[in-house]
């Protein structure tokens, strides 16, 4: 009876392994997934918006590499090896491709240091004027006259 319990236990658990290393596996490459990826080689524009005889090829080919099986990096290295670098829709990740992933970072860091440098200096410069830090310019006796003329003429 021990034995049983111990035996279905043992099952239990394999199944439960089993389980979670298969869905633990990459899973199976699509078409639409590869085409947001790459682009086709003669419109120079994703795979998925391209509509021309060589963007039918291209999906044609990558149809083909996943009905035999391939991954989707794997089927990425077929097409770079077929068409070259230029097939694929994101840069290098080394190089000057490398240029692409950080010039943005660094222009996004740059304006919070800069957001964080002037803002205190715009909120202490608005708090010294609501607090009378600057009084109100006066006008001269012709410039008010001359207003209080002009005010006259509307009314």
């Amino acid at each position: 009876m021990m034995r049983s319990r111990l035996a279905a236990l043992v099952a239990l658990a394999a199944l439960a392994a089993g389980a979670s290393g298969a869905s633990a596996a990459a899973p199976r490459a699509s078409l639409p997934a590869i085409e947001r990826q790459v682009m086709c080689v003669t419109c120079k524009i994703p795979l998925n918006v391209a509509q021309s005889p060589q963007a039918d090829r291209e999906r044609a080919l990558i149809q083909s590499l996943i009905a035999r099986g391939l991954s989707e990096a794997q089927v990425k290295r077929v097409l770079v090896g077929q068409y070259g670098r230029s097939v694929l829709a994101l840069p290098s990740a080394g190089g000057f491709g490398l240029l692409a992933y950080l010039v943005p970072g660094a222009v996004v860091i740059g304006a919070l240091a800069a957001l964080a440098v002037l803002l205190p200096r715009w909120r202490a410069r608005s708090r010294a004027l609501t607090q009378g830090g600057a009084a109100p310019a006066r006008l001269s006796q012709t410039d008010a006259a001359r207003l209080d003329a002009d005010m006259a003429r509307f009314d």
